[in-house]
């Protein structure tokens, strides 16, 4: 049974993560939310759903206006090449459909399948912005309780500079 709304505010409460919510007309894509963001203060996210070749899952929480190569991130974080996740894979592990993905549905993931990628540029906000499971608000914590909130879930996030993505990857002995 995946969680509600509700059960994501509790977890917060439980967490001493504060929160504020704003309700308003379902957005599906970062440009249809341009309204949304000019009344919110703080930095507005878009968020990837990936799986590479070896059946791996990457959530990535990014600010709306960075740019992801996705086809040049998987060798940054040590995986295969990366792709889009089916729908189905999405409901499954994080109870959520496509429209309405978000770091906040990591707390539908209880086996710890998914690996969380955090863009370093979130830090530059105080406030961060994500759906509550449901595309049909916004709901704002501070940019250090994101962190908080995946260590919750139970797993350490990746932080990345998606501007290096250019560069090419550190070599592993």
């Amino acid at each position: 049974m995946h969680k509600s709304r509700q059960d994501l505010f509790d977890f917060f409460d439980s967490h001493e993560i504060s929160h504020s919510t704003v309700d308003h007309a379902p957005i599906f894509t970062v440009e249809e939310g341009q309204h949304i963001k000019a009344s919110m203060p703080g930095g507005h996210t878009k968020n990837l759903f990936l799986k590479d070749k070896k059946g791996q899952i990457v959530l990535v929480s990014a600010l709306g206006e960075t740019v992801i190569r996705i086809n040049k991130l998987h060798r940054h974080l040590g995986l295969q090449r990366l792709s889009f996740g089916k729908e189905d894979l999405l409901l499954e592990t994080l109870g959520v459909r496509p429209g309405s993905v978000t770091a906040f549905a990591l707390i539908n993931d209880v086996e710890g399948r998914v690996r969380m990628v955090l863009d370093k540029a979130i830090f530059e906000h105080d406030i961060i912005n994500f759906h509550p499971l449901l595309n049909d608000a916004t709901t704002a914590i501070a940019s250090q309780d994101l962190l908080k909130f995946v260590r919750a879930t139970g797993r350490e996030p990746t932080v990345f500079d998606f501007s290096t993505l250019d560069q090419d990857p550190p070599e592993t002995v």
